[in-house]
Protein backbone atom coordinates (compact mmCIF):
# COMPACT_ATOMS: atom_id res chain seq x y z
CA UNK A 1 0.00 0.00 0.00
CA UNK A 2 1.12 3.87 -0.68
CA UNK A 3 2.18 5.42 2.25
CA UNK A 4 -0.09 7.96 2.11
CA UNK A 5 -2.89 6.09 1.84
CA UNK A 6 -1.37 4.64 5.16
CA UNK A 7 -1.20 7.71 6.65
CA UNK A 8 -4.59 8.26 6.21
CA UNK A 9 -6.15 5.24 7.24
CA UNK A 10 -3.73 6.40 10.29
CA UNK A 11 -5.68 9.46 10.57
CA UNK A 12 -9.18 7.97 9.97
CA UNK A 13 -11.01 7.31 14.06
CA UNK A 14 -11.74 3.72 12.45
CA UNK A 15 -8.60 2.20 13.20
CA UNK A 16 -7.94 4.81 16.72
CA UNK A 17 -7.83 1.12 18.98
CA UNK A 18 -4.87 0.24 17.03
CA UNK A 19 -2.25 2.29 14.65
CA UNK A 20 0.21 0.17 15.50
CA UNK A 21 0.45 -2.18 12.46
CA UNK A 22 0.01 0.84 10.52
CA UNK A 23 3.24 2.38 11.61
CA UNK A 24 4.91 -1.24 11.03
CA UNK A 25 3.55 -0.25 6.91
CA UNK A 26 4.76 3.44 7.14
CA UNK A 27 8.21 3.03 8.14
CA UNK A 28 9.10 0.73 5.08
CA UNK A 29 9.28 4.47 3.71
CA UNK A 30 11.35 6.06 6.63
CA UNK A 31 10.40 9.73 4.55
CA UNK A 32 7.79 10.17 2.40
CA UNK A 33 6.24 13.33 0.95
CA UNK A 34 2.23 13.34 1.30
CA UNK A 35 -0.50 14.47 -1.75
CA UNK A 36 -0.56 18.11 -0.18
CA UNK A 37 3.01 18.28 0.52
CA UNK A 38 3.85 17.01 3.69
CA UNK A 39 6.72 15.35 4.52
CA UNK A 40 6.28 12.34 7.13
CA UNK A 41 9.03 11.11 8.95
CA UNK A 42 8.26 7.52 11.13
CA UNK A 43 11.53 6.57 12.01
CA UNK A 44 13.62 6.61 14.98
CA UNK A 45 16.86 7.38 13.93
CA UNK A 46 15.80 10.03 11.36
CA UNK A 47 12.79 11.34 13.80
CA UNK A 48 15.98 11.81 16.94
CA UNK A 49 18.39 13.60 13.96
CA UNK A 50 15.31 15.84 12.91
CA UNK A 51 14.15 16.84 16.37
CA UNK A 52 18.09 18.09 16.70
CA UNK A 53 18.61 19.94 13.75
CA UNK A 54 18.54 23.57 13.80
CA UNK A 55 17.20 24.21 10.21
CA UNK A 56 13.42 22.44 11.54
CA UNK A 57 11.23 24.95 12.77
CA UNK A 58 8.69 24.85 14.68
CA UNK A 59 7.29 28.56 13.82
CA UNK A 60 4.55 27.78 11.27
CA UNK A 61 4.98 31.62 9.81
CA UNK A 62 8.10 29.86 7.89
CA UNK A 63 5.96 27.59 5.84
CA UNK A 64 6.60 28.21 1.91
CA UNK A 65 2.65 28.12 1.53
CA UNK A 66 0.44 28.60 4.44
CA UNK A 67 -3.01 27.33 4.47
CA UNK A 68 -5.66 30.01 4.45
CA UNK A 69 -6.72 30.37 8.16
CA UNK A 70 -3.43 28.10 9.64
CA UNK A 71 -2.37 29.94 12.88
CA UNK A 72 1.22 30.16 13.87
CA UNK A 73 0.44 29.26 17.68
CA UNK A 74 -1.89 26.15 18.68
CA UNK A 75 -2.43 28.37 21.70
CA UNK A 76 -3.37 31.22 20.49
CA UNK A 77 -0.03 33.36 20.80
CA UNK A 78 3.40 33.42 21.35
CA UNK A 79 4.71 30.48 23.54
CA UNK A 80 7.77 28.62 23.47
CA UNK A 81 6.35 25.29 21.99
CA UNK A 82 6.24 27.46 18.89
CA UNK A 83 9.17 29.20 18.68
CA UNK A 84 12.47 29.11 17.51
CA UNK A 85 15.60 30.18 19.76
CA UNK A 86 16.63 32.80 20.57
CA UNK A 87 12.91 33.85 21.23
CA UNK A 88 12.10 29.86 22.52
CA UNK A 89 15.07 30.21 24.59
CA UNK A 90 14.38 33.55 26.40
CA UNK A 91 10.73 32.23 26.97
CA UNK A 92 11.62 28.60 28.00
CA UNK A 93 13.71 30.25 30.69
CA UNK A 94 11.44 32.16 31.67
CA UNK A 95 8.83 29.56 32.32
CA UNK A 96 11.16 27.03 33.79
CA UNK A 97 12.48 29.89 36.54
CA UNK A 98 9.09 28.68 38.44
CA UNK A 99 8.63 25.36 37.73
CA UNK A 100 12.19 23.26 37.87
CA UNK A 101 15.91 23.17 37.80
CA UNK A 102 17.87 25.08 39.16
CA UNK A 103 15.92 27.99 40.44
CA UNK A 104 12.59 25.88 41.62
CA UNK A 105 14.40 22.00 41.81
CA UNK A 106 11.68 20.87 44.33
CA UNK A 107 8.48 22.38 43.09
CA UNK A 108 7.02 19.09 41.53
CA UNK A 109 8.45 16.98 43.89
CA UNK A 110 7.04 18.97 46.40
CA UNK A 111 3.83 18.54 44.97
CA UNK A 112 3.83 14.22 45.90
CA UNK A 113 1.95 14.97 48.85
CA UNK A 114 -0.91 16.35 47.84
CA UNK A 115 -1.02 13.97 44.19
CA UNK A 116 -1.34 10.99 46.82
CA UNK A 117 -3.94 13.18 48.79
CA UNK A 118 -5.76 13.96 45.69
CA UNK A 119 -5.51 10.76 44.15
CA UNK A 120 -6.98 8.82 47.60
CA UNK A 121 -9.85 10.79 47.65
CA UNK A 122 -10.71 10.06 43.87
CA UNK A 123 -10.68 6.32 44.78
CA UNK A 124 -12.29 7.03 47.53
CA UNK A 125 -15.25 7.91 45.93
CA UNK A 126 -15.51 4.66 43.99
CA UNK A 127 -15.98 2.91 47.07
CA UNK A 128 -19.46 0.91 47.41
CA UNK A 129 -19.53 0.69 43.30
CA UNK A 130 -18.25 -1.95 41.40
CA UNK A 131 -17.86 -0.06 37.99
CA UNK A 132 -16.19 3.40 37.05
CA UNK A 133 -15.30 4.92 34.24
CA UNK A 134 -11.60 5.75 35.18
CA UNK A 135 -11.22 8.60 32.15
CA UNK A 136 -13.93 10.84 33.78
CA UNK A 137 -13.60 9.79 37.59
CA UNK A 138 -9.82 9.58 38.06
CA UNK A 139 -7.59 9.84 34.91
CA UNK A 140 -9.11 13.13 34.13
CA UNK A 141 -9.82 15.39 37.63
CA UNK A 142 -6.13 14.42 39.30
CA UNK A 143 -3.99 16.61 36.61
CA UNK A 144 -6.17 19.36 36.23
CA UNK A 145 -6.49 19.97 39.92
CA UNK A 146 -3.08 19.60 39.95
CA UNK A 147 -2.31 21.71 36.72
CA UNK A 148 -5.10 24.66 38.34
CA UNK A 149 -3.15 24.41 41.40
CA UNK A 150 0.41 24.72 40.17
CA UNK A 151 -0.70 27.51 38.44
CA UNK A 152 -2.96 29.62 40.68
CA UNK A 153 -6.43 28.85 38.74
CA UNK A 154 -9.28 28.89 41.30
CA UNK A 155 -10.48 24.91 41.60
CA UNK A 156 -14.15 26.15 40.66
CA UNK A 157 -13.05 27.55 37.49
CA UNK A 158 -11.75 24.30 35.88
CA UNK A 159 -15.14 23.83 34.36
CA UNK A 160 -15.10 26.47 32.33
CA UNK A 161 -11.43 25.40 30.68
CA UNK A 162 -12.22 21.96 30.29
CA UNK A 163 -14.65 22.19 27.61
CA UNK A 164 -12.15 25.37 25.93
CA UNK A 165 -9.40 22.56 26.20
CA UNK A 166 -11.37 20.04 23.92
CA UNK A 167 -12.03 22.08 21.62
CA UNK A 168 -8.18 23.25 21.02
CA UNK A 169 -7.15 19.64 21.74
CA UNK A 170 -9.02 18.16 18.92
CA UNK A 171 -8.24 20.35 16.07
CA UNK A 172 -4.66 19.22 16.84
CA UNK A 173 -2.82 17.68 13.86
CA UNK A 174 -2.28 16.95 10.67
CA UNK A 175 -4.65 15.98 8.02
CA UNK A 176 -8.39 16.56 8.96
CA UNK A 177 -10.75 16.68 6.74
CA UNK A 178 -13.21 19.43 8.50
CA UNK A 179 -10.03 21.15 9.18
CA UNK A 180 -11.85 24.92 8.39
CA UNK A 181 -14.88 23.98 11.39
CA UNK A 182 -12.20 22.88 13.99
CA UNK A 183 -9.83 25.92 13.29
CA UNK A 184 -13.06 27.75 14.29
CA UNK A 185 -14.00 26.11 17.01
CA UNK A 186 -10.03 26.45 18.28
CA UNK A 187 -10.18 30.58 17.67
CA UNK A 188 -13.35 30.70 19.94
CA UNK A 189 -12.17 28.62 22.06
CA UNK A 190 -8.96 30.65 21.98
CA UNK A 191 -10.70 33.59 22.22
CA UNK A 192 -12.10 32.55 25.84
CA UNK A 193 -9.75 30.98 27.21
CA UNK A 194 -7.15 34.34 26.54
CA UNK A 195 -10.36 36.65 28.14
CA UNK A 196 -9.92 34.21 31.48
CA UNK A 197 -6.20 34.33 31.62
CA UNK A 198 -6.12 37.83 31.12
CA UNK A 199 -7.81 38.47 34.08
CA UNK A 200 -6.14 36.16 36.13
CA UNK A 201 -2.89 37.44 35.64
CA UNK A 202 -3.98 41.34 36.12
CA UNK A 203 -5.32 39.62 39.57
CA UNK A 204 -2.04 37.93 40.00
CA UNK A 205 0.16 41.16 39.40
CA UNK A 206 -1.85 43.46 41.74
CA UNK A 207 -1.95 40.11 44.75
CA UNK A 208 1.05 37.66 43.76
CA UNK A 209 0.82 34.57 45.68
CA UNK A 210 3.24 31.32 45.28
CA UNK A 211 2.39 29.98 42.15
CA UNK A 212 3.49 29.56 38.95
CA UNK A 213 1.16 32.35 37.16
CA UNK A 214 2.33 35.12 39.95
CA UNK A 215 5.68 34.15 39.05
CA UNK A 216 5.52 34.73 35.53
CA UNK A 217 3.90 37.95 35.48
CA UNK A 218 6.00 39.46 38.41
CA UNK A 219 9.54 38.27 37.99
CA UNK A 220 11.83 40.30 35.58
CA UNK A 221 15.38 39.51 35.14
CA UNK A 222 18.76 40.33 32.95
CA UNK A 223 16.58 39.32 30.04
CA UNK A 224 13.35 41.24 31.24
CA UNK A 225 10.10 39.66 32.00
CA UNK A 226 6.92 38.07 29.49
CA UNK A 227 5.14 40.40 27.77
CA UNK A 228 1.26 40.10 29.04
CA UNK A 229 0.84 38.37 25.51
CA UNK A 230 3.46 36.13 26.39
CA UNK A 231 1.84 34.94 29.98
CA UNK A 232 -1.35 34.09 28.59
CA UNK A 233 0.15 32.39 25.84
CA UNK A 234 2.51 30.79 28.00
CA UNK A 235 -0.31 30.38 30.57
CA UNK A 236 -2.75 28.43 28.31
CA UNK A 237 -0.13 26.31 26.72
CA UNK A 238 0.59 24.66 30.26
CA UNK A 239 -3.05 24.84 31.30
CA UNK A 240 -4.04 22.63 28.08
CA UNK A 241 -0.93 20.42 27.49
CA UNK A 242 -0.67 20.12 31.46
CA UNK A 243 -3.41 17.81 31.93
CA UNK A 244 -4.66 16.48 28.40
CA UNK A 245 -1.51 14.76 28.11
CA UNK A 246 -1.41 13.17 31.50
CA UNK A 247 -4.85 12.42 31.12
CA UNK A 248 -3.63 9.98 27.97
CA UNK A 249 -0.64 8.23 30.44
CA UNK A 250 -2.50 7.53 33.01
CA UNK A 251 -5.85 6.10 30.89
CA UNK A 252 -3.43 4.03 28.23
CA UNK A 253 -1.51 3.33 31.24
CA UNK A 254 -4.23 1.47 32.90
CA UNK A 255 -5.54 -0.07 29.82
CA UNK A 256 -1.93 -1.63 29.05
CA UNK A 257 -1.84 -3.14 33.03
CA UNK A 258 -5.67 -4.56 32.40
CA UNK A 259 -4.96 -6.44 29.22
CA UNK A 260 -1.32 -7.28 31.08
CA UNK A 261 -3.05 -8.57 34.28
CA UNK A 262 0.40 -10.71 35.51
CA UNK A 263 1.90 -7.25 35.81
CA UNK A 264 -0.86 -5.90 38.05
CA UNK A 265 0.27 -8.73 40.86
CA UNK A 266 4.21 -7.49 40.28
CA UNK A 267 3.12 -4.17 40.85
CA UNK A 268 1.75 -5.16 44.33
CA UNK A 269 4.28 -6.93 45.62
CA UNK A 270 7.08 -4.54 44.00
CA UNK A 271 6.16 -1.33 44.03
CA UNK A 272 9.40 0.13 42.76
CA UNK A 273 8.65 -1.48 39.28
CA UNK A 274 5.92 1.60 39.01
CA UNK A 275 9.46 3.70 37.90
CA UNK A 276 10.16 1.60 34.62
CA UNK A 277 6.41 0.16 34.06
CA UNK A 278 5.80 3.98 33.43
CA UNK A 279 8.57 4.34 30.98
CA UNK A 280 7.51 1.57 29.32
CA UNK A 281 4.19 2.94 29.04
CA UNK A 282 5.29 6.45 27.47
CA UNK A 283 7.25 3.99 24.45
CA UNK A 284 4.73 1.30 23.98
CA UNK A 285 1.75 3.48 24.89
CA UNK A 286 2.42 7.49 24.57
CA UNK A 287 -0.09 10.56 25.10
CA UNK A 288 1.33 12.03 21.84
CA UNK A 289 1.47 9.86 18.54
CA UNK A 290 2.72 13.00 16.38
CA UNK A 291 4.82 16.44 16.05
CA UNK A 292 2.78 17.66 13.46
CA UNK A 293 4.12 21.83 13.78
CA UNK A 294 7.61 21.16 12.18
CA UNK A 295 8.92 23.02 9.14
CA UNK A 296 12.01 22.63 7.29
CA UNK A 297 14.04 25.74 7.22
CA UNK A 298 16.40 24.91 4.13
CA UNK A 299 16.74 21.78 2.01
CA UNK A 300 17.81 18.91 4.61
CA UNK A 301 18.90 15.54 2.99
CA UNK A 302 17.77 12.82 4.76
CA UNK A 303 17.02 8.84 4.05
CA UNK A 304 17.70 9.08 0.69
CA UNK A 305 15.25 11.51 0.07
CA UNK A 306 15.57 15.26 0.26
CA UNK A 307 13.21 17.55 2.56
CA UNK A 308 12.78 21.06 0.47
CA UNK A 309 12.64 23.98 2.82
CA UNK A 310 9.56 25.77 3.62
CA UNK A 311 7.95 22.06 3.63
CA UNK A 312 5.99 21.33 6.73
CA UNK A 313 7.54 18.33 8.47
CA UNK A 314 5.33 15.52 10.37
CA UNK A 315 7.31 13.40 13.37
CA UNK A 316 5.42 9.97 13.99
CA UNK A 317 7.16 9.97 17.62
CA UNK A 318 4.92 6.90 18.56
CA UNK A 319 5.93 5.19 15.28
CA UNK A 320 10.00 5.67 16.16
CA UNK A 321 9.26 4.38 19.63
CA UNK A 322 8.25 1.16 18.06
CA UNK A 323 10.80 0.81 15.50
CA UNK A 324 12.55 -2.61 15.34
CA UNK A 325 15.79 -1.03 14.08
CA UNK A 326 15.73 0.98 17.55
CA UNK A 327 14.34 -1.72 20.25
CA UNK A 328 13.78 -5.57 20.36
CA UNK A 329 10.08 -6.64 20.10
CA UNK A 330 9.09 -3.66 19.80
CA UNK A 331 5.30 -4.40 20.37
CA UNK A 332 6.07 -6.50 23.34
CA UNK A 333 4.81 -4.58 26.80
CA UNK A 334 7.71 -4.92 29.01
CA UNK A 335 8.55 -2.84 32.02
CA UNK A 336 12.35 -4.93 32.57
CA UNK A 337 13.30 -3.50 29.49
CA UNK A 338 17.13 -2.22 30.40
CA UNK A 339 17.33 0.19 26.98
CA UNK A 340 14.44 2.62 27.85
CA UNK A 341 15.11 5.16 25.43
CA UNK A 342 11.68 6.74 23.57
CA UNK A 343 10.33 9.57 22.14
CA UNK A 344 7.37 9.55 24.71
CA UNK A 345 7.90 13.36 25.37
CA UNK A 346 9.83 14.37 22.03
CA UNK A 347 13.48 15.79 22.36
CA UNK A 348 15.71 18.47 21.74
CA UNK A 349 15.15 21.94 22.72
CA UNK A 350 11.32 21.06 22.60
CA UNK A 351 11.58 18.11 25.01
CA UNK A 352 8.20 17.95 26.82
CA UNK A 353 8.52 20.82 29.55
CA UNK A 354 6.12 19.26 31.85
CA UNK A 355 8.06 15.58 32.06
CA UNK A 356 8.72 15.55 35.61
CA UNK A 357 5.10 16.46 36.31
CA UNK A 358 3.74 13.74 33.90
CA UNK A 359 6.25 10.98 34.78
CA UNK A 360 5.01 11.63 38.84
CA UNK A 361 1.78 11.99 38.22
CA UNK A 362 1.20 8.41 36.21
CA UNK A 363 3.07 6.53 38.99
CA UNK A 364 1.47 7.85 41.83
CA UNK A 365 -2.23 7.19 40.11
CA UNK A 366 -1.44 3.65 38.30
CA UNK A 367 0.12 2.87 41.67
CA UNK A 368 -2.80 3.38 44.21
CA UNK A 369 -5.03 2.24 41.21
CA UNK A 370 -3.61 -1.30 41.11
CA UNK A 371 -3.50 -1.51 44.75
CA UNK A 372 -6.68 -0.19 45.97
CA UNK A 373 -8.94 -2.06 43.25
CA UNK A 374 -9.65 -5.61 43.80
CA UNK A 375 -10.39 -7.54 40.60
CA UNK A 376 -10.53 -4.43 38.17
CA UNK A 377 -11.52 -5.58 34.49
CA UNK A 378 -11.69 -3.77 31.47
CA UNK A 379 -15.46 -3.91 30.17
CA UNK A 380 -15.02 -2.81 26.36
CA UNK A 381 -11.85 -3.85 24.76
CA UNK A 382 -10.88 -2.12 22.81
CA UNK A 383 -12.42 0.94 24.67
CA UNK A 384 -14.07 3.83 22.82
CA UNK A 385 -11.21 6.44 21.68
CA UNK A 386 -10.90 10.00 21.14
CA UNK A 387 -10.99 11.71 17.70
CA UNK A 388 -7.53 12.74 17.42
CA UNK A 389 -4.81 11.00 16.29
CA UNK A 390 -2.18 13.04 17.66
CA UNK A 391 -3.11 13.22 21.41
CA UNK A 392 -4.37 9.62 21.15
CA UNK A 393 -5.99 7.88 24.32
CA UNK A 394 -9.74 6.19 25.33
CA UNK A 395 -12.66 8.53 25.55
CA UNK A 396 -13.74 6.45 28.60
CA UNK A 397 -12.41 3.28 30.00
CA UNK A 398 -15.59 1.15 31.83
CA UNK A 399 -13.70 -0.93 34.47
CA UNK A 400 -15.36 -3.57 36.58
CA UNK A 401 -14.05 -4.44 39.89
CA UNK A 402 -15.51 -6.22 42.92
CA UNK A 403 -14.45 -3.75 45.43
CA UNK A 404 -12.11 -0.68 46.71
CA UNK A 405 -9.24 -1.78 49.33
CA UNK A 406 -8.74 1.17 52.21
CA UNK A 407 -5.81 3.35 51.41
CA UNK A 408 -2.59 2.64 52.96
CA UNK A 409 -1.92 5.07 56.25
Amino acid sequence: MASDDVFRQILDPAGRADPYPLYAELRETPVFRREDGTWVVSTYREIVELLHDPRISSDRRNLAHRPEGDVADGMGGVSFITTDPPEHDRLRRLAVRHFGPPHSAGRVESLRPEMLAITTELIDGLTGHTRADLVDEIAYPLPVTVICRLLGVPREDEPRFHAWADAVVESLGPGEEDRAEREQARAEAISKLQTYLADLAAARRDAPGDDLLSGLVTYEGPEGRMSPVEVIATSALLLIAGHETTVNLITNGMLTLLRHPELIKRLRAEPDLIVTTVEELLRYEPPVHFLSSRVALADIPIAGTTIPAGAPVVLVLASGSRDPAHVSHPDTFDPDRRYSEHLGFGGGIHYCFGAALARLEGQIVLQQLVNRLVNPRLVEDPPPYRPSATLRGPRHLLVDFEAVNPASP
